[in-house]
């Protein structure tokens, strides 16, 4: 037993020391041929926006690890690229000019010897976040403001707000900022007080290159809930009939919340057509958005009545012919997801209290005052067009 314990020890030292050698033969030269390695040969040059690719001839050299380039980068600071020697190219990243800058390329052999260098000139075009600064646009809106900006390149790019802080001075705002490698970039801010705030924005790429820096003067729009008791149902021509077991139009605006208190429109009466309803707001004002409480049959919201695709219609004063002519204005175009993606019938818990917390739908900003509204309803989740809504709220600025 003590032989066989003593043979034991002395072969798990042996694999250890084994093991041991190994790895230190890691850490030594791939090859010990000091050679210096044969330069690349036929180099071309794709200047793009921001970045260059460089192409090549790979030589023909056994010994040849890999293609180096070595240039300054806007930063000013020493930046490199490898390309192993299975690649023909390079990509040099991390320009934010155009000007003319020299690269140097290098062939590095498997035992880390470097030829001398291969010297070319590469002239960037525009960098990504000055075609993105250039195309920002800036629109006061309901609480804040919208900002839009293409990125057509789609690179990593930053959106930087600055904003004063309590020593009058400007700062990054994270919260206003946009991170984003998105090519049609739109950023909403809300929260805003409506007085005259003046913000700075610039551009920013993930090398520290940033753009120049625009102030602009935010006037947030005056945003309130306009009054329901001002609200009386409106009946034109093609609207839908409410169903006659107790529901009715003004329940949808009651803050009441249940049965009967709903409004529900009656699909057989009504016709396969888009059912409508229209009422009056009793005041004119440029809108902001409508909150809509889909009706739940039991637990499930996205079911029967409700709505699933609808419009919304403005008006100041409407034709009482009923039709949707020019007397109307599309105010938006909406469609309910149900966040689980379930099968129709089945609603789960966050379904369920996504609806119960009701829907915003945003109004165009361009859209204009209007005094009566009409819902149109194209597609119910039963497949229908018949539409229920248990409560609404309407938000705008009447003044």
């Amino acid at each position: 037993m003590n032989f066989s314990i003593k043979h034991l020890i002395l072969f798990v030292t042996a694999f250890v020391a084994l093991q041991s050698c190994q790895k230190d033969e890691g850490h030594q030269p791939v090859s010990s041929d000091q050679s210096i390695p044969v330069v690349v040969s036929n180099v071309q040059v794709e200047n793009r926006p921001g970045k260059a690719k460089i192409t090549y001839s790979i030589p023909s050299d056994k010994n040849l690890l890999y293609v180096k380039a070595e240039y300054l980068p806007s930063s000013g600071e020493l930046a490199e690229t490898k390309a192993s020697y299975y690649q023909d190219s390079l990509i040099l990243e991390g320009f934010a000019d155009t000007l003319e800058h020299e690269v140097k390329l290098y062939s590095v052999s498997r035992s880390g010897v470097q030829s001398a260098p291969v010297v070319i000139k590469i002239k960037p075009l525009e960098a990504p976040i000055w075609q993105v600064f250039k195309s920002i646009n800036i629109v006061n809106a309901f609480g804040g403001f919208n900002l839009t900006a293409s990125n057509p390149t789609g690179d990593n790019i930053s959106i930087v707000v600055l904003t004063k802080n309590v020593f009058k001075e400007y700062e990054i705002n994270n919260n206003m900022s946009v991170f984003t490698n998105e090519k049609n970039i739109l950023n909403k801010v809300k929260g805003m007080d409506t007085v005259t705030t003046r913000l700075g924005f610039l551009v920013k790429d993930r090398w520290g290159n940033t753009t120049d820096t625009m102030y602009r003067d935010i006037n947030p729009i005056f945003e309130t809930q306009l009054n329901p008791v001002n609200f009386r149902g409106v009946v034109l021509p093609g609207d839908a009939p409410q169903v006659t077991n107790g529901a009715k139009l003004e329940y949808a605006w009651d803050n009441r919340l249940g049965w009967p208190y709903t409004s529900f429109t009656h699909q057989v009466n009504g016709g396969p057509q888009p059912h409508m309803i229209t009422f009056d707001m009793g005041i004119t004002a440029k809108l902001s958005r409508i909150w809509i409480r889909p009706y739940p049959e039991g637990t499930r919201y996205y079911f029967l009545t409700t709505m699933k695709r609808f419009e919304i219609y403005g008006s100041d004063n409407p034709s009482t012919n009923g039709t949707l002519d020019n007397s109307w204005t599309l105010l938006g175009s909406y469609e309910v997801v149900k966040p689980s993606g379930l099968p129709y019938g089945t609603d789960n818990a966050l379904d369920q209290a996504t609806a119960s917390a009701g829907f915003n739908w945003e109004i165009r900003l361009d859209a204009p005052k209007v005094k009566f509204l009409r819902i149109r309803c194209l597609e119910n989740f039963a497949g229908g067009t018949a539409q229920s809504i248990n409560e609404l709220k309407v938000y705008g600025d009447p003044r």
